[in-house]
Formats: C-alpha cells, sequence, structure tokens
C-alpha cells in the first residue's frame, strides 16, 4: 500500500486538526495514534484524518501509517518533518496567500516560460525555520489548469486516447480520472508537497480549475453546456474539486453536517458512492444553491471568510450577480450578523473587489452596454468584449460590488467595528495593494486594503503589462470614467487608490495580524543560484486601529 497524494494539513485550530490522503488502494490510515479507513470514488481511494487532543500553542511532529507501515515522512527528505501546530499563546497570526500556479519543470526552459516557483520558494523558507513563516495558507484559484495542462498531463491524455480528434477540447482535461493526473502533476512536487503537510491550507476554485471565462455571462453558459463534452467535464471538475479541495476547508463541525462527506462514509458500495458523488457535482453546477463552497474559519479574533465568486453567479443581465441571493445571505450572517467579535475581517475572493481604477471603468461600461445601455448592437458588441477581455470581475457584476459596499459600510458602522478588513484576492496575474474609503460613514478606526497576489507561477506577457500600465495612466482612467458614466454607470459609494504596485512577478502576499496591528509582506519568487527564493519587496501596514497607513 502506498500513499498516492499528500498529506495534506488542513484543519487546525487549538487542539484539533485534519489530514487528508490519498492512498494507492483501501487501507487504515493513521496519524498520531488516530485512525480513519479510506472511501473510494472513480477507483481512487482517499481519507480525512481528524486529530483531537493537541497541546495549544505547540509544534507536533508526525508521521502517516496505512495499515501499520510508515509511509510519510518519505527517506531522505530535505526538509525535516511534518509538523502541526496549533495557534500561537499570543494570537498573532500569519496567512500567506496567493493563485494561479502552473506546473512546469525546474530547468532552463521552465523557468525561462514560467519564471520561478512562489511555492517552491515558501517551502524554502518554512524549512530553514524563518521567524516569518505562515499560520496558514490561502490558494486563491488555478491551482490546477484543466484547459491548458502540462507537457506532462498532455503526454497521458494522448497515450491515453490520442487526445480527442477534432474537438475543440483535445488537449483539455475531460473527467473525474484525468482531474486525478492534474492533482498528481502539481501536487507531487516535493517541496510543495511538504509545504502542504505542515501548513495547514485553505483553497478556493476559479474559471482554470474547470475552463477559462467560466460563468463568464450567461451567453457564455448557454453555448458551454450545449457542448457534448461539457457533463463529463463539469462532474468531473466539481466531484474532484470537493475531493481535492473542498472537503478540507470544513471545521470537524461542519464535517458532521456534510451530507455528502456522510455519504462518502456510510454508502458501502463502491460504485453506488461514486453515482453519489456524480450526481452531487451535477447539481451543484444546475442548481447552485444546492451546494455552498463559500466557508469562514476564525483564528482567535481573525475571521477569514472565502466567498465563492465563481460557481454562485447570477447570469440574467437583468439581475447580474457575482454571488446569488442564497450565497449573499450566508455572507451576510457571517460578517454583519457574526455571534462573536471579529479583530480583523478578512474577506477573500478569488476575483478582486476593486481593480486598478481605469480597468473598473471599463468594467462597468462594458456591463452596462452588454445590458442593453446601448441598444441590442451594443449588447452585441458588448458581449464579445466581455468575453474576448475577460471582464467579469466584481465590476462588472456591478449589483455585487454594490452590495459589499453596503456590507462594509454596515461592518465599519457597528457597535464594536474591527481594526482592518483585507479583502485577499487573486485572478489578475499581478499583485498591488490598495487603500479604500468609504464615501458613505466614517471609519478612522477601519482600514480598508484591497490586497491582490497573482500568480504563484504564471506570468503574463509584456503586452499584457502595457496594457495594465495604459490602463492604469490618469488620462485614460479619466476617459474610462466619462465612458462609463455616458453608459449610466454609477460610481460605487467608495474611493480607492493603488498605493503599492503593480508588479508582474510571480509571488506570495503575507499578512500578519496581532493586537490592532495589522502588517502586509509583499514577496517575489526570484533564482539564487540553484535555489527558488522569496524576496522582499514592500512591507507596509496600520501601528493600530487608529494610526494611518505608513510604509
Amino acid at each position: 500500500m502506498e500513499l498516492r497524494l499528500g498529506p495534506l494539513l488542513r484543519y487546525v485550530d487549538e487542539t484539533r486538526a485534519t489530514v487528508w490522503v490519498e492512498t494507492s488502494g483501501p487501507a487504515e490510515v493513521e496519524v498520531l495514534g488516530h485512525t480513519a479507513r479510506t472511501w473510494s470514488v472513480h477507483g481512487h481511494h482517499y481519507a480525512l484524518v481528524r486529530i483531537e487532543g493537541l497541546e495549544p500553542d505547540s509544534t507536533t511532529p508526525y508521521e502517516v501509517m496505512l495499515d501499520g507501515r510508515t509511509v510519510w515522512p518519505v527517506a531522505y527528505s530535505p526538509y525535516g518533518p511534518s509538523v502541526i501546530r496549533t495557534p500561537r499563546a499570543d494570537g498573532t497570526f500569519r496567512l500567506t496567500f496567493g493563485s494561479c500556479r502552473r506546473s512546469a519543470p525546474f530547468d532552463e526552459k521552465g523557468f525561462k516560460e514560467f519564471g520561478p516557483d512562489a511555492l517552491v520558494a515558501l517551502a524554502e523558507s518554512v524549512a530553514a525555520g524563518e521567524d516569518d513563516q505562515p499560520d496558514a495558507v490561502l490558494l486563491l484559484g488555478d491551482q490546477v489548469y484543466a484547459d491548458d495542462p502540462s507537457d506532462a498531463v498532455l503526454r497521458r491524455l494522448h497515450e491515453a486516447h490520442g487526445g480527442r480528434p477534432g474537438s475543440e477540447v483535445a488537449d483539455e482535461i475531460g473527467n473525474f480520472e484525468e482531474y486525478t493526473w492534474l492533482y498528481d502533476d502539481s501536487w507531487t512536487t516535493p517541496a510543495v508537497r511538504w509545504l502542504f503537510s505542515t501548513v495547514p491550507l485553505c483553497m478556493l476554485l476559479d474559471d482554470h480549475d474547470l475552463r477559462d471565462d467560466w460563468n463568464t455571462s450567461l451567453t457564455w453558459r448557454r453555448w458551454v453546456t450545449g457542448q457534448p463534452w461539457w457533463h463529463d467535464r463539469v462532474v468531473g471538475a466539481y466531484a474532484s474539486y470537493w475531493v481535492y479541495q473542498h472537503l478540507g476547508n470544513l471545521s470537524p463541525e461542519q464535517l458532521d453536517r456534510d451530507a455528502t462527506y456522510r455519504a462518502m462514509l456510510t454508502i458501502e458500495d463502491d460504485d453506488e458512492r461514486t453515482a453519489y458523488l456524480d450526481s452531487f457535482a451535477w447539481t451543484a453546477d444546475e442548481d447552485p444553491a444546492s451546494t455552498r463552497w463559500s466557508f469562514y474559519r476564525d483564528f482567535g479574533d481573525v475571521r477569514l471568510l472565502a466567498i465563492d465568486s465563481r460557481c454562485s453567479r447570477h447570469l440574467d443581465p437583468d439581475e447580474r450577480a457575482m454571488v446569488d441571493t442564497h450565497e449573499w445571505e450566508w455572507v451576510q450572517r457571517h460578517t454583519v450578523g457574526a455571534t462573536r467579535p471579529i479583530r480583523h475581517l478578512l474577506l477573500a475572493s478569488t476575483l478582486p473587489f476593486l481593480l486598478a481604477p481605469g480597468l473598473h471603468h471599463l468594467e462597468g461600461w462594458d456591463e452596462a452596454i452588454s445590458s442593453g445601455a446601448w441598444g441590442r448592437r451594443g449588447a452585441r458588441v458588448g458581449e464579445k468584449i466581455r468575453q474576448r477581455m475577460d471582464l467579469e470581475h466584481w465590476a462588472s457584476f456591478r449589483k455585487s460590488l454594490d452590495d459589499m459596499t453596503t456590507l462594509l459600510t454596515e461592518v465599519v458602522g457597528g457597535e464594536d467595528p474591527p481594526a482592518s478588513i483585507l479583502m485577499l484576492s487573486g485572478d489578475v496575474h499581478c499583485s498591488y495593494i490598495a487603500e479604500a474609503r468609504l464615501t458613505t460613514v466614517e471609519h478612522p478606526g477601519t482600514a480598508i486594503r484591497q490586497l491582490t497576489m497573482s500568480p504563484f507561477r504564471n506570468p503574463v506577457p509584456q503586452h499584457i503589462r502595457w496594457g495594465n500600465h495604459i490602463l492604469g495612466t490618469r488620462w485614460m482612467t479619466a476617459l474610462l470614467h466619462r465612458l462609463a458614466r455616458s453608459a449610466g454607470v454609477r460610481d460605487v459609494a467608495a474611493d480607492w487608490r493603488l498605493s503599492h504596485g503593480p508588479w508582474f512577478e510571480n509571488g506570495a502576499m503575507t499578512v500578519t495580524l496581532s493586537g490592532e496591528k495589522w502588517t502586509v509582506d509583499v514577496d517575489h519568487a526570484v533564482l539564487r543560484g540553484d535555489m527558488q527564493v522569496l524576496r522582499r519587496t514592500v512591507t507596509c501596514g496600520g501601528l493600530d486601529s487608529t494610526k494611518r497607513l505608513t510604509s
């Protein structure tokens, strides 16, 4: 019996943890004296081991055993043992985040095309025992690229069935089995595999986890759902995402309430279990309100609220929403309606809430004309621009952006507002920090920042960098603002500006929260000899809840 993938350290609190594994066959999995039997779907075997009785503010090395035989850590690992660190007694919390990681070799060709890997560089930093290592890592989408797999996965596709000759998706992932190849390819990099075994992970999916432009518009969705390959693709995407990514986001209490997880543990027949998961996956796409991919975690008095901005969209042009009513009510309940004090609120979305102002106005204009502000011909032009330029962020779902602004206003206007609201995002293949100020309420004690970090490893071409530069100029921003207004787009009840960036290099961003203080570190991955390391680009933050941003 072998360990195929993992271990992945997922949920951790003061005394508990969960560890996810994939094995080569049925087995009993043991971690720190706690056991779980594997369950299988599509011929693959998984387990989530629940660990209790950990010491608060402790570091505990662990091994993974299958049927009594130790299979992790691997022999001669340069990274040391895997450990479970419970939260620090002083309340300090560090979260590293980013998105968009392509799998490619670490050779001259791979570095030339994709650059160094920020997650590998982060692993090297953690293994070296540096003082600023994270307490958790948040992966904000595009963990795998189903529509543009690596050369290694392409070879497997062609060996398996010669691609799909004559199909526009001949070189893309088509079903659950092929999705498992993506995770094998991406998560078995030794440094990343060790990092994932020793730092708790949170994950959200984005479009490339299924296909570029996923749920961009109703026009796109009507086209894609009519394709003969869509059923197997979307079932494979949702089912594998639930197994490999979403399941570990849940706390022990949430696991106990999750009907799909309960079915995986209680259904005895493998084929019946697989059919159940596939049915769940298909229904999740057909009826987004049937499930929820958003989640939250509390780290002391810090709340991380991760909002699904891809699966729960409402695409009717007359009432377009990034987050449908069902999902938005849940977001409100765990922010404005939170039953516990929140000193720092981390709002995560794979897509940025706040873009560079020029791009924001462009997306607002395009949504307006796509919805008919300039007639039918304008709507057709707007839809083509929307799909061609990927104009599908919160700014192009204006109702949802207004809802978010209202929510922020209610949070900072409450009786005990947080010291900071930090909005964490990825997707756009550049990184930046934006200072934001609400225009309808005073909030001197609450800092609001948009923190955007991508890619981990997938840099954009030079022409896109130049496009971003032009969109960021004052004259272009002013021009696009006037254009948006001419289509009837109202201003958002907030002002913001990019205070740092944009940068286009591979990297990771880390938020440190301690008491009222918040700090943001921006690190970019560089090659230093034969090592991939993180180089600090900028540090900024707030000294306390009453002081202004310093850098």
